[in-house]
């Protein structure tokens, strides 16, 4: 994720799988060919702009000093764009280019770039298991696993104090709100239930004396990216996109549920109206602000919150949980050999240097975030040790299709409405499930 506005994910483009159809001279790339000079390969590689390409840039210059000058390796980074990579991207593996030797893709493009990438071979055991699955496509590995990005709960700490010392207040808005009586809890132990009653809690329509103005802020702009934080209610509710016959399953119990969990809570008035049109920035600034007591964000949400000269109502007040059914999305930033680089062998050395932990460690340490539980657990603050658990355990990747990244655009499409209360849940789950089928072949 983007440490200042924006996740990661959000940072490259949308139009990234219709960008296959287009022409080379359509996208306006025009990459040098690697190549050798003086006995040394030069690798290209693409990485667009960011926070991750300032990191990676320190590990390539490890390699280009240390393994490549002995091997006669010369990796550099070509910095595309940060609003449109994996077009241009697109553009040169529909032309089947040489152009770059290794591509920068994703969990939720994998299975689009497979047919343009070289199967890995990695050592998987250093991997959290949910990123390496991943960047697989019908058993093969066709990315490492860098950054990751993943949902969790950020609240206050003071404010939960609060209501766990109100236990009549609560009992009675729960009632009110769910009509069954629930007893305050910690957020780990939060079910939606849960969730939900404590938004209420913190919301001043229910509570005259609540310190902030809503319970939570709900991330429900129509959004692919907004798709993606629903998907953890839809899995911790036991749903999928498809069933174990790999049929479309979105007209479930489990998806009915996962629709008016939210439409509960925009409804009910626990959310800030202007949720319709939230996703990561103002979910950040609806906790820093002071105006949400807590809500599901993406990990990059932490460092801006817990900054002292940013965020000075919530620094230092930050907890951290695991979102409600212990099912967190995850998608994981990669890189993969192009299947039409003229050195493939060469670039193979590269990725095999990225795949060793003390390599990743130096990642982690220069502000890049690993896919791996030890590398990763050489940096040591909340935010990376709540990372760590949940991709130990408590989070999931969704099905690897060719169309995934449609199949989000399709969902945020078809049920943003619904999330807030407009039209019919049936109807627009019945749409979502449509979709989801012709998408994905079924």
């Amino acid at each position: 994720m983007i440490r200042k506005s924006l996740p990661r994910h959000a940072a490259l483009a949308s139009i990234a799988v219709a960008a296959l159809g287009m022409s080379l001279a359509g996208c306006g790339v025009s990459g040098s060919t690697s190549g050798s000079a003086n006995g040394t390969t030069t690798v290209k590689m693409i990485m667009e702009p960011g926070p991750e390409a300032d990191s990676m840039s320190k590990l390539v210059n490890s390699f280009n000093s240390g393994q490549g000058s002995k091997d006669k390796i010369h990796v550099e980074i070509d910095q595309l764009s940060r609003t449109d990579t994996f077009a241009k991207e697109a553009a040169l593996m529909s032309t089947n280019s040489s152009d770059y030797d290794i591509y920068r893709t994703t969990s939720y493009l994998i299975a689009q770039h497979a047919p343009y990438l070289e199967p890995l071979t990695l050592n998987g055991d250093n991997y959290f298991k949910v990123a390496l699955d991943s960047l697989q496509v019908d058993g093969k590995q066709y990315g490492i696993p860098l950054d990751p990005s993943v949902n969790l709960v950020y609240y206050r700490t003071d404010l939960i104090d609060q209501m766990l010392k109100d236990a009549p207040t609560f009992e009675k808005i729960s009632q009110e709100v769910l009509g069954k009586t629930l007893q305050p809890k910690s957020p780990d132990q939060w079910n939606w239930d849960d969730y939900i009653a404590s938004a209420a809690y913190f919301t001043k329509k229910y509570n005259p004396n609540s310190p902030t103005a809503y319970g939570t802020e709900l991330q429900a702009k129509n959004l692919l990216y907004n798709a993606m934080v629903w998907d953890d209610v839809l899995w911790g509710s036991g749903g999928n996109w498809l069933n174990s016959s790999g049929q479309p399953d979105l007209t479930s119990p489990a998806a009915q549920n996962a629709v008016n969990i939210y439409r509960t809570i925009y409804t009910k008035g626990l959310t800030s109206p202007d949720s319709d049109q939230a996703e990561f920035p103002e979910t950040e600034a609806a906790l820093g602000s002071g105006n949400a007591a807590f809500a599901i964000q993406w990990n990059a949400g932490y460092d801006q919150l817990n900054d002292p000269s940013k965020s000075p109502k919530t620094a230092g007040k930050i907890g951290i949980a695991p979102v409600p059914g212990n099912k967190s999305h995850t998608h994981v930033l990669s890189l993969g050999i192009n299947k039409d680089s003229k050195h493939k062998a060469q670039a193979e050395e590269f990725i095999k240097y990225l795949d060793d932990e003390a390599t990743m460690a130096a990642y982690v340490g220069d502000g890049g975030i690993a896919s791996m539980p030890k590398a990763l657990a050489s940096k040591s603050d909340p935010n990376t040790a709540a990372l760590n658990k949940v991709l130990s355990d408590g989070s999931f990747s969704e099905p690897a299709l060719p169309k995934a990244f449609d199949i989000y655009t399709a969902l945020a499409n078809d049920l943003s409405g619904a999330w807030v209360g407009q039209g019919d849940v049936t109807s627009a789950l019945q749409k979502a499930n449509a979709d989801v089928a012709k998408l994905a072949g079924k």
